[in-house]
C-alpha cells in the first residue's frame, strides 16, 4: 500500500504475489487494478498489459473491470490470453518475434495430413476411421512434447524394451516412424505445429523481456506456468520495473515441513514447481489485493480454507490429524472466533449418495435452480456453478435446466453434433447414405434449418402428406414405390367420391417433395472430398446459406 492505495508493483523485484483460493480470483484482480489507478485519468490502464491463462479468462476479466468501475469511465489494458498469444497482437506487436517462422497448420488440415501420412506410409489399406483415430493420438503426443520442449524425439523408437508385449514394440516403431515422417511433411507444406509456434513465441517473448524488460505495467496472473515457455515468460514479468505476477491459490499457510513433502499429485505441486523454476521462495510471495467482504463470509471462506488445506496435507505428514485439529481450534481461540473452526469450514457443504447418474443430474439440476430462485443480500439473484470432469452429467444436467427455460453457460463449449448447423449435417449423411430411411428422411424435413419452396403447399403439409400416405407400412425401396403410393392415395374413394380439394393439395405438394428429394439422393462411391461437396451442395440446396451462419 502506498498512501492508502495499493500498488502492485511497489518494491524491488521480482515481486510475486497470490489470490487465495477461496477469494473470487478475477474480481479481486479487477478491484486491485482499480484501486492502483486510483484518482488517474481513465486513459492510465490503456499502457498496462494483463496476461491471462486463456481467452475465456480474458473476457471474464474485461467484464469484471467494468462491472467494479460501476459509472466511472475506464478504458480498458490490453488484456491478452498467455495460452494463445500472437505476434499480430501485443505484446509481440509489431510482430518481429514471429517473422521467421512459418504460419501454424490448421486444426483440421493437421488431422487429415497425418491420416494421409499414416495410411499410405505405414499402414496402407488401413480404414480411414481409423487413420484419423491414430492421428488424433499422434497430435496430441507432439502436443505435449513440444509444449514440454523435448529436443530430441526420435528416443521414443527405443522406449519399449525388447521383452515387453509385442503391440508396445510396434507402437514404439510407429511412433519412431511417425516422429521423422511428420516434420518432414511439413516442411515440405511450409507449415509448424501450432504446438510448437505458441511455445516458440512464448520462448522468444521470455527471451525478448529478459534482455529488454519492458517498462509499461505488465501483471501475468492466473497462469500456473506448466509449460516451461510460459513459466519463463512469468519469470521475466515479475523482473520487469513495473511487473507482477499473481498466482491462484497458492497456500500460503500450509506448514513448510507438508511443503517440503508436496509431490506431483498434490494440488499445490504446479505452483511449488512454478517457484522453484523462478528462484523465488514461497514466504517472498505477497498477498495480492483483497477488497473487504462480509465478516461471516470472509470467516467462512478462512475457515474452508483451513480445513482444505489440512485435507490435502502429503500423506506422509498426516502423523497426527487429531494434534493438528486441536491446533487449529487452539489458533482459532487466539484468533477470538468462539465458532468451532471445523464446523464452520463445514458449514454450507452436503454429502449426496445418488445410485445412478440419472439421479445425479436430476439432483444437482433441482439444487441449481433452487439456488438461482433465491437472492443474495443486495437483492440480486444468486449464481451457481457445477464443476465436475464427467461431460456426460453435466450434458444431462444442461438438458433438465433447458426443460426450465435456464441456459447454462458452459465452459466446455457445445459439440457440433448436438448443435442446429451439425444436426443438420448429421441428418444429410444419412439421408445420403440412406436416401428412403423414414426416419431420416422425416428428421430431416422436420429439421428448423429446412426451406423448400413447394408451391402453394407447405412444408410442414407436404411432409405430413408424404408420412401418412408413403412411409408408413412397408418400408419403400425406391423412389418409384414411393411415388406409387402417392398416386394411389389421390385416387377416388369408393363410390367415385374424389378427395376433397385440400387433400389433393397437400397429396400434390407431397409428390413435389418426393421429386425433389429424389433429385437430390445422388450420392455415389466417390473419394471423400467429392463426398464433402455433395453433403454441402445437399445441405443448401435444403437450407440455403443460412445453414453456415
Amino acid at each position: 500500500m502506498t498512501g492508502g492505495r495499493f500498488d502492485p508493483f511497489a518494491g524491488s523485484g521480482p515481486r510475486w504475489r497470490a489470490v487465495p483460493a477461496w477469494r473470487p480470483f478475477l474480481e479481486d484482480l479487477a478491484a486491485g487494478v482499480l484501486d492502483w489507478l486510483g484518482d488517474a485519468p481513465p486513459e492510465t490502464l490503456t499502457d498496462a498489459t494483463i496476461l491471462l491463462p486463456n481467452r475465456r479468462a480474458a473476457r471474464a476479466f474485461s467484464f469484471a473491470l467494468g462491472k467494479l468501475a460501476g459509472e466511472r469511465p475506464v478504458l480498458l489494458p490490453q488484456v491478452r490470453p498467455l495460452g494463445d498469444l500472437e505476434e499480430d497482437e501485443p505484446p509481440f506487436a509489431p510482430g518481429e518475434l514471429g517473422l521467421d517462422l512459418p504460419p501454424a497448420i490448421a486444426p483440421l488440415t493437421r488431422r487429415f495430413e497425418m491420416a494421409r501420412m499414416i495410411a499410405e506410409d505405414f499402414q496402407p489399406g488401413m480404414k480411414p476411421l481409423r487413420a484419423l483415430e491414430m492421428a488424433d493420438a499422434l497430435g496430441a503426443f507432439l502436443d505435449s512434447c513440444q509444449l514440454e520442449e523435448v529436443s530430441d524425439l526420435s528416443r521414443v523408437a527405443t522406449l519399449a524394451e525388447q521383452d515387453l508385449a509385442e503391440h508396445w514394440r510396434e507402437s514404439a516403431r510407429f511412433l519412431g516412424l511417425a516422429v521423422e515422417a511428420w516434420p518432414k511433411r511439413l516442411e515440405a507444406l511450409g507449415l509448424v505445429d501450432p504446438a510448437w509456434r505458441r511455445s516458440t513465441l512464448l520462448r522468444r517473448l521470455a527471451e525478448a523481456w529478459d534482455a529488454r524488460p519492458p517498462q509499461a505495467p505488465v501483471i501475468a496472473a492466473g497462469s500456473t506456468g506448466t509449460v516451461p515457455a510460459a513459466a519463463d515468460v512469468l519469470k521475466a514479468v515479475a523482473k520487469a520495473p513495473q511487473g507482477v505476477v499473481v498466482l491462484p491459490g497458492l497456500d500460503l499457510d500450509l506448514a513448510a515441513d507438508a511443503w517440503d513433502r508436496i509431490d506431483d499429485q498434490h494440488p499445490q505441486a504446479a505452483l511449488k514447481a512454478l517457484l522453484a523454476r523462478a528462484e523465488v521462495a514461497r514466504e517472498a510471495v505477497q498477498p495480492w489485493f483483497q477488497p473487504a467482504l462480509e465478516p461471516t463470509v470472509e470467516a467462512r471462506g478462512l475457515a474452508r480454507q483451513r480445513l482444505i488445506n489440512e485435507a490435502l496435507r502429503p500423506a506422509d505428514a498426516t502423523d497426527d490429524w487429531r494434534r493438528e485439529i486441536k491446533a487449529l481450534r487452539a489458533r482459532s481461540a487466539e484468533a477470538g472466533r468462539a465458532a468451532d473452526p471445523i464446523a464452520e469450514g463445514l458449514s454450507g457443504l452436503t454429502v449426496l449418495s445418488v445410485r445412478a447418474e440419472e439421479e445425479a443430474a436430476t439432483a444437482v439440476a433441482l439444487m441449481m435452480r433452487e439456488s438461482l430462485e433465491q437472492r443474495g443480500p443486495d437483492g440480486r439473484p444468486i449464481t451457481c456453478a457445477l464443476v465436475t470432469p464427467d461431460l456426460q452429467l453435466s450434458r444431462r444436467v444442461e438438458a433438465r435446466l433447458a426443460r426450465w427455460g435456464i441456459v447454462a453457460d458452459s465452459s466446455t463449449g457445445q459439440p457440433l453434433s448436438r448443435m442446429t448447423a451439425g444436426v443438420l449435417v448429421d441428418l444429410g449423411a444419412r439421408f445420403l447414405a440412406e436416401p428412403l430411411k423414414p426416419q431420416t428422411l422425416l428428421a430431416l424435413l422436420k429439421h428448423p434449418l429446412v426451406r423448400l419452396d413447394l408451391g402453394k403447399t407447405s412444408l410442414t403439409d407436404a411432409a405430413e402428406a408424404l408420412e401418412e400416405h408413403a412411409l408408413r407400412g412397408p418400408r419403400p425401396r425406391r423412389w418409384s414405390q414411393l411415388q406409387e403410393r402417392l398416386l394411389k392415395a389421390a385416387q377416388p374413394r369408393r363410390g367415385g367420391l374424389p378427395l376433397a380439394d385440400w387433400k389433393l393439395a397437400r397429396l400434390k405438394g407431397a409428390q413435389t417433395l418426393a421429386d425433389r428429394l429424389e433429385a437430390l439422393a445422388t450420392a455415389r462411391p466417390c473419394p471423400p472430398d467429392q463426398a464433402a461437396r455433395t453433403l454441402t451442395a445437399l445441405i443448401e440446396a435444403l437450407a440455403g446459406q443460412n445453414a453456415w451462419a
